[in-house]
């Protein structure tokens, strides 16, 4: 019997990584005299994934990793102006506006009618924060959950704390790595919502075989996978 139902927020229920690759564009280009495109690239992939065990998910990190990234392929003698427009990036990504995708309102709105919901999601408290007030969606949760890092165990808390158990939850999300896997581990379903960009951190293969694993191409079609969980017999 499902009882819950686990969301994750962003790049799931509003844009997310569009802005964070506009962005990167942007660094790409103050920084197009001092390397090409493709290693500034990979130099920068490289101090996000160095830096998520110090500075964790979300834009602040971010923006640290291409100063960063700055100072190195300058070999420190990046000018303070190229610093002051980096720091601006980051700010301007923290103000990015809201954008619902498609079907999220509708969909949350009639789940929330019959199933506790709740929101969880990595990144920085303050920005997810501000991000789920502007959704209008706040109201429909039952509870909120902003984490360092999302694990088996994760989940097995989350849903302890806010439903009935992992076993009766349902995890949807755009990660396979973060939102399905270590939800389907925990003893959940786990349902992925592709996005049309995908963090190279986040990719995973999906579990396909897994009897509790849906892929569905937007939010509207949830509500049929969560009645078809909920006729299954043996699910």
């Amino acid at each position: 019997m499902l009882t819950t139902i686990g969301f994750d927020a962003d790049d799931t229920l509003w844009q997310n990584e569009t802005y964070f690759r506009l962005t990167q564009g942007r660094f790409l280009q103050a920084l197009a005299d001092h390397a090409a495109p493709d290693r500034l690239a990979e130099r920068l992939e490289a101090a996000e994934r160095r830096n998520l065990a110090y500075y964790g998910f979300g834009v602040k990190g971010f923006t640290l990793s291409m100063i960063e990234t700055a100072v190195e392929v300058t070999e420190g003698r990046v000018p303070g102006a190229v610093i002051t427009d980096l720091v601006a990036l980051g700010r301007e990504l923290l103000e990015h506006p809201m954008e619902l995708l498609p079907h999220v309102r509708t969909t949350v709105m009639a789940l929330a009618a019959d199933y506790r919901l709740v929101l969880i999601t990595k990144g920085d408290l303050l920005h997810q924060e501000k991000k789920l007030a502007q959704s209008g969606l706040g109201d429909l949760f039952d509870g909120v959950e902003i984490v360092s890092d999302k694990t088996e165990a994760t989940y097995r808390q989350a849903f302890a704390r806010h439903g009935t158990g992992a076993d009766q939850a349902m995890m949807v999300g755009n990660s396979l790595k973060s939102d399905v896997i270590p939800a389907l581990a925990a003893g959940s379903w786990g349902v992925h919502v592709p996005h049309e960009h995908e963090w190279s951190y986040e990719a995973a293969l999906a579990p396909t075989e897994h009897r509790r694993f849906h892929m569905i191409a937007d939010l509207g079609d949830l509500p049929d996978i969560v009645e078809m969980v909920q006729r299954a017999p043996h699910s």
